[in-house]
């Protein structure tokens, strides 16, 4: 069930994004919302460089290798959620609107279905997540 839960938020990502993009709020020529953007893709793909092997699954399902917790999973358990949640709602602070607002909040919630979904599942393989779990916040350090 998680499993398949999980592939729903990524559809809602990728549809919030996808959705943004269509409606023209997802880039912004403003400095400021092209340097949020070009700091998500940085965390992103540090993330991901961190993270190592290929490991981009549909639904949520653990990898073998161990338990990542260095580079950007020293402060978040989820920065590449993270990341792209950074990327959509900067775009949607630069076009506010009810259907960018709207856009973006499935994109966050599709983030949070992953999330919750995830961390039963990689708890299960890996019991050190727990402890992990109780020292890092989800996406932002110290409050969430």
């Amino acid at each position: 069930m998680l499993k398949t839960l999980s592939v729903v938020g990524l559809f809602m990502m990728a549809g919030g994004v996808f959705g943004l993009w269509t409606v023209g709020s997802l880039f912004s020529p403003s400095p400021f919302v092209i340097a949020v953007q070009a700091f998500a893709v940085a965390f992103f793909l540090w993330a991901r460089i961190t993270f190592g092997r290929p490991s981009f699954h549909a639904a949520a399902d653990p990898t073998g290798g161990g338990l990542v917790t260095t580079g950007p999973y020293r402060f978040i358990r989820h920065p590449i959620y993270t990341a792209i949640c950074l990327f959509a709602w900067a775009g949607v602070a630069a076009q506010l609107s009810l259907v960018s607002a709207a856009l973006g909040a499935l994109v966050l919630a599709g983030g949070l279905v992953r999330m919750l979904c995830e961390e039963p599942l990689v708890a299960a393989v890996y019991p050190e997540y727990r402890d992990y779990a109780r020292k890092t916040k989800r996406m932002i350090p110290f409050v969430f």
